[in-house]
């Protein structure tokens, strides 16, 4: 059955009023628009007036409107940019990592080359070198402290030969096989070394005190105080020690004896030079003593 023409609402008031102000708002509306036209074309200033006045009052609407159009709409790149992000800073954390580790390595390739160039001075200033070998480890946990070095009988190493480093004395060999040798490190309790101080050439013995430090002595008493920073190197006296080497610097003050740090640390010890023992100079021999001459009276008796 086809539908009927009349579209009358029926006997429903509020849907009888809600038509008829539809009616009367198109209406209006149309009358409206009519007028806006007619305003355009007969009097365009008036209806620029009139636009600029529409525009200040939906201003503010279309501005949240449009905040919540491009909010809504940079959504998507928002999320986009996100990974993006992430990625790319993925990537720099990766690049970072790999930079450090070149870092790192260039570094310790650094500090490397510094101390072969320490070694090669030290070797320019004691030509007399018996072979250079490496530390290969130490006790620096013990009570006894020894090193172990990678050379020997086979290399020339022997018992009582003094041991250097780049930073200064590292000991003496102990004892020795084919191809290692033993190193009684200069902070072993059983240790004792002649040395002077720098400032003022004043001799005292340096005796290690099995816990990583070394105890400056005196021996004799007419200066016997110690100042912190007091420089000492070997003397060379009673011989096995190459003069000159440093050996440690002075901590604390004190009278007769002061605690003093080695400049070659048992926790660096990486490279050594094994020299000849020292064998001091003998002392000049005495000058011979003219015998007199005999005198004329004694000659003609």
């Amino acid at each position: 059955m086809a539908p009927s023409r009349d579209r009358r609402p029926g006997f429903s008031r509020r849907a009888q009023y809600g038509l008829f102000f539809t009616y009367i708002l198109g209406i209006a509306l149309a009358v409206v628009g009519a007028a806006l036209l007619a305003l355009s074309t007969f009097n365009p200033a008036a209806f620029a007036m009139a636009r600029a006045g529409v525009a200040e009052l939906t201003a503010p609407v279309s501005a949240v409107l449009g905040a919540g159009v491009r909010a809504v709409a940079s959504v998507p790149e928002t999320i986009g940019t996100y990974f993006r992000v992430h990625d790319e800073n993925e990537r720099l954390r990766a690049r970072l990592d790999r930079a450090r580790g070149a870092l790192i390595a260039g570094r310790r390739a650094q500090l490397e080359n510094a101390r072969l160039r320490a070694l090669l001075r030290l070797r320019d200033r004691l030509p007399d070198v018996v072979t250079t070998a490496r530390i290969v480890s130490t006790t620096a946990s013990s009570t006894r402290r020894y090193g172990l070095l990678n050379a020997g009988a086979w290399q020339g190493v022997a018992e009582g030969q003094p041991v250097s480093g780049p930073e200064g004395l590292i000991g003496r060999i102990l004892y020795t096989g084919p191809n290692t040798a033993r190193v009684l490190l200069i902070t072993d309790a059983e240790s004792v070394v002649p040395v002077v101080r720098v400032r003022d050439g004043r001799p005292a013995l340096a005796a290690g005190r099995g816990d990583g430090l070394i105890d400056i002595r005196t021996i004799d008493t007419a200066d016997g105080r110690f100042r912190p920073g007091d420089i000492f190197v070997t003397s060379g006296t009673g011989g096995i020690f190459v003069p000159g080497v440093p050996v440690a610097r002075v901590l604390q003050a004190g009278s007769e004896n002061a605690p003093a740090r080695p400049f070659a640390r048992a926790d660096v010890l990486d490279i050594a030079i094994v020299h000849p023992a020292f064998m001091p100079p003998p002392p000049p021999a005495p000058a011979p003593v003219p015998s007199p001459a005999p005198s004329p009276s004694a000659t003609d008796s």
